[in-house]
């Protein structure tokens, strides 16, 4: 897997994490697309998901998408731990591969939010967007800075990791850190062996069983299920830093909005505060993010709305390789625009 270099990078010096370290400095890469307006009303947040990086969503961005860049701003910044910022791949000892510190999704936000008001001088975002840990950013961004979002469209995600979703990410990490080579030499990259097995647990749980009942993975040019495990999973993940995996799992277990200061762990107060006009999206037949858990969300949320995803492609329903499920997300994104900020 080659990393994209399209992107630019802000350091933040002295970046103070919430688990008590240090990154001095942290590295945000990000990518823009279109044109801030002169006012800098005109500008939208799409932060990125689990392995992914800031192509991984273009599908929603460029002139007449859903993501419109001949109207809109589109600010596109990577996750830390991602391989591109902040990551343990790509910062130097001391806190290089497996000493590498624990980001929360606060710290991924709070980055974020001195990329979008110090650097660009955004003071509101029209729209934030995001899918899985993308989402979880989402609400996170509604939550920590109300003032700041108008709309927000958390897809495929949660604003806290479900016990069972915890226990996934549990299934993850075991496979990386029981290989004996991780064990032996921490600071190396991925070892094959071991994304392979994490990619073939992964592969039971971002598609859902009708998916492979009906052997939809045809449709992505795939004759068998043998040739769909190695040439989708199995490629996806290879040549992926095991530490830089394992940071993202860790952010991503540890996902809560209830932990918000001024929440006090409650995530039902923290919802509370959102002001954002907000349309959550869970996907039918997702494994680790069942709409169940949104529509509970949603109705901790003053202006806060679900509208479930239909089809049998499970968590991937956000990854933009089905075109129905395209269509379903880009009509909401153009609907959620046209519509009233929330207050």
């Amino acid at each position: 897997m080659t990393a994209p270099s399209d992107y630019s990078v802000l350091e933040l010096p002295d970046f103070r994490l919430e688990t008590g370290g240090v990154l001095d400095p942290a590295r945000l890469a990000y990518r823009t697309h279109g044109e801030l307006a002169p006012d800098k009303s005109n500008a939208i947040l799409l932060p990125t998901w689990f392995a992914g990086d800031h192509t991984s969503h273009e599908w929603l961005i460029g002139p007449g998408r859903p993501l419109d860049t001949d109207r809109y701003f589109v600010i596109v910044p990577n996750l830390f731990g991602n391989g591109l910022s902040s990551s343990p791949s790509n910062t130097p000892a001391p806190q290089a591969g497996a000493d590498f510190p624990h980001l929360t999704m606060r710290d991924n936000v709070r980055a974020q939010h001195a990329l979008v008001r110090d650097h660009f001088g955004i003071e509101c975002l029209e729209l934030v967007i995001g899918c899985s840990m993308g989402a979880q950013q989402t609400y996170q961004w509604a939550v920590s800075y109300p003032g700041m979002v108008a709309r927000a469209l958390p897809f495929c995600g949660s604003p806290k990791t479900a016990p069972h979703n915890a226990v996934f990410l549990e299934g993850l990490r075991a496979v990386l850190t029981a290989d004996p080579e991780w064990r032996l030499g921490r600071r190396a990259p991925g070892y094959a062996a071991a994304l392979r097995a994490f990619a073939r647990v992964y592969a039971g749980w971002g598609f859902s069983q009708a998916f492979y009942w009906n052997e939809r993975y045809r449709a992505l040019g795939f004759d068998s299920l043998d040739d769909f495990l190695t040439g989708f999973w199995e490629a996806n993940f290879a040549g992926q830093d095991t530490n830089d995996l394992l940071a993202m799992v860790w952010t991503w277990q540890h996902a809560d909005v209830g932990a918000t200061e001024g929440a006090g762990g409650d995530v039902v107060k923290a919802l509370g505060t959102i002001t954002a006009r907000t349309l959550a999206m869970p996907a039918q037949k997702d494994l680790y993010f069942p709409p169940e858990d949104e529509v509970w969300a949603s109705a901790h949320i003053p202006d806060g709305e679900v509208r479930v995803i239909p089809g049998e492609w499970g968590h991937l329903t956000g990854a933009g390789a089905n075109p129905e499920d395209v269509e379903f997300i880009g009509a909401a994104v153009r609907e959620l625009l046209a519509a009233p900020a929330g207050s």
